[in-house]
């Protein structure tokens, strides 16, 4: 009898060559649930704006598992006790830590589910895994979970300096073309260490940190919040927001039938607990399925859907203003007013076409986890308080700005 050699060797364009470390992982990584990720693209729609930014989530997986495996050498190295069984659990925490993301991720988060998030569909995604493959993946749940009794690993998977932003940072400035976000990764793993059972870094490692905080603000307003993107995102909302109106009305979208499933219904976690078959149903969506019934969308009888399904396949997204205090109610009614009439819908409608929100930059806030850092005294200092270089933490200065949306006409 044959047997299959899972010990391969894969060759990424960001960190170069990538080993899948044990049997478990590669199975995990050909099960279906994992190669879905292939089809959805760890930017969203950003391609629009960056035709580089094709990379999928698949990728970046992978990524953060090369990172993972590097960071828990570095601290196997320093003496940091990590058995081998906490080391698969904390490889396999960061290989699943996004197989919870629907298409088109975090712009239809909750667009297709009702009240959860990917973290809560990752963890469903991992209990159904661990019932699959025997029970392997209860320690992967506790780091997952933050609920091991080692708190750095899950600190490694989610926190404020987690081998996933590591990852992504690298790798959405690698296809976006944008240098801001190229940070030194290899630099801030070998400098990270443990104290008093968290996560640190070494002194020395301290302008490599700055770099890291300063580079993922700077991502955020020219990447993940471009104002194009930003466009492109809500417009894909208001899509599947009209679509699943109409699919709770009754009327039929000549579409794929799980996907209609999905907008007529609002499942949330409950429905999942109460339906086996539910996860399996949505992991069979992916972006693809989103496009291919976006175009045939574009010759639908609504006249709301089938314009706002051709805005977006031939790239005539919304026009967008940005300001650092909100719009006035009046300047929004008459942009409302005066698209009711160019647009010949009802006023009920407009709300498709006009309509305004925020984003928050959340690069990294003093409200969440701090970056500790490990002085020579062998004392533990929040990042802030050694830093001279990120008094825009302090200062807030960075975080809100408001946008309208509407259509070019």
């Amino acid at each position: 009898m044959k047997t299959t050699n899972k010990r391969k060797i894969i060759n990424d364009p960001v960190h170069g060559f990538i080993s899948i470390p044990d049997e478990l992982s590669y199975d995990i990584i050909n099960h279906p649930f994992f190669q879905r990720l292939r089809r959805i693209k760890q930017l969203g729609l950003t391609s629009l704006v960056y035709p580089g930014a094709v990379h999928t989530r698949f990728h970046h997986a992978l990524g953060a598992l090369h990172l993972m495996d590097m960071a828990l050498s570095t601290l196997i190295s320093k003496g940091v006790e990590i058995s081998p069984e906490e080391s698969q659990a904390a490889m396999l925490a960061i290989l699943l830590h996004d197989i919870g993301h629907g298409p088109f991720s975090h712009a239809l988060e909750r667009s297709i589910v009702q009240d959860m998030d990917h973290e809560d569909l990752t963890l469903l995604f991992i209990e159904r895994l661990n019932s699959e493959f025997n029970n392997q993946l209860e320690e992967t749940k506790k780091v997952f979970n933050n609920t091991h009794s080692k708190p750095f690993l899950h600190q490694l998977v989610s926190g404020q300096l987690d081998v996933d932003r590591l990852d992504y940072l690298s790798r959405d400035s690698f296809y976006t073309g944008v240098s801001e976000g190229i940070i030194g990764t290899e630099r801030i793993i070998k400098m990270l260490n443990v104290s008093q059972g968290e996560l640190a870094v070494e002194i020395k490692g301290i302008y490599s940190i700055e770099k890291f905080i300063i580079s993922r603000r700077l991502m955020y307003w020219q990447v993940y919040f471009h104002k194009t993107a930003v466009a492109a995102e809500q417009l894909l909302v208001k899509i599947l927001e009209r679509a699943s109106y109409l699919a709770k009305n009754g009327e039929k979208l000549n579409n794929d039938d799980i996907l209609y499933e999905f907008l007529k219904n609002s499942y949330n976690l409950e429905s999942f607990n109460n339906d086996f078959e539910l996860l399996s149903k949505f992991a069979t969506l992916d972006d693809n399925d989103i496009m291919y019934c976006i175009k045939q969308w574009c010759w639908h009888s609504d006249k709301i859907l089938s314009m706002l399904s051709n805005m977006l396949i031939h790239r005539n997204l919304f026009k967008i203003e940005m300001s650092d205090t909100p719009f006035d109610e009046e300047y929004i009614e008459n942009k409302r007013e005066e698209f009711i009439n160019k647009l010949n819908i009802n006023k009920k409608d407009i709300s498709y076409f006009v309509f305004g929100k925020s984003i928050s930059n959340k690069g990294y806030t003093s409200e969440d986890e701090d970056i500790k850092i490990l002085t020579q005294k062998q004392e533990l200092k929040v990042v802030t308080e050694i830093s001279q270089q990120l008094n825009f933490i302090k200062s807030k200065e960075y975080s809100t700005k408001y946008y309208l949306c509407f259509p070019k006409y």
